[in-house]
């Protein structure tokens, strides 16, 4: 019985040890007024989860929001920044289906990366048109706390609530 245990320990843990497999990355952060730069006065809050699964070349948006003060407009990630409280461009456009016109709302959206639509063109212009060269800078924003989720409302055009995001640990194996 302890060899079969053995096996079945080493069969687990095999995804891990081959060259190239890498876990998806999960960015998140609470949506507020108290974030936006200027701060607003807004009283929406929400909480924004952006995850890269690098096996799939796939981002995925999950945003759940309410009380804005305004009713939304756009919605987008901005990157890179030096850190928390600092504005930047958009290195994505306007999200495509994100709820418009309401105080609260959801969205759930996957996109492929590899995709030139899936950056805003001039984030995507100052990477050298390279969707590959787009998408590290925007995982190495987000990575180091650069980059951040916002939502623009017809009251707060420049954004009335938002959330830096940060790269959350993934636990595989309960042990962490």
């Amino acid at each position: 019985m302890r060899r079969y245990a053995s096996l079945l320990v080493m069969l687990l843990s095999l995804p891990a040890s081959f060259p190239g497999f890498a876990a998806p990355a999960v960015y998140t952060g609470p949506l507020a007024g108290a974030s936006e730069v200027p701060p607003t006065a807004s009283p929406g809050t929400g909480i924004a989860t952006v995850s890269y699964d690098p096996g799939t070349g796939r981002m995925t948006v999950n945003v759940a929001f309410d009380g804005l003060i305004g009713t939304t407009s756009a919605a987008h990630i901005h990157c890179c920044t030096s850190g928390p409280g600092v504005n930047s461009v958009f290195a994505t456009p306007s999200f495509p289906g994100f709820p418009a016109g309401v105080s609260s709302g959801a969205y759930l959206t996957s996109f492929d990366m590899s995709s030139p639509g899936s950056y805003n063109a001039a984030f995507l212009a100052s990477h050298g048109n390279s969707t590959a060269a787009a998408l590290a800078a925007l995982l190495d924003g987000m990575g180091r706390g650069g980059a951040y989720f916002n939502i623009h409302t017809v009251v707060f055009p420049g954004g009335e609530i938002r959330a830096d995001l940060f790269e959350q640990p993934i636990f595989t194996d309960g042990f962490q």
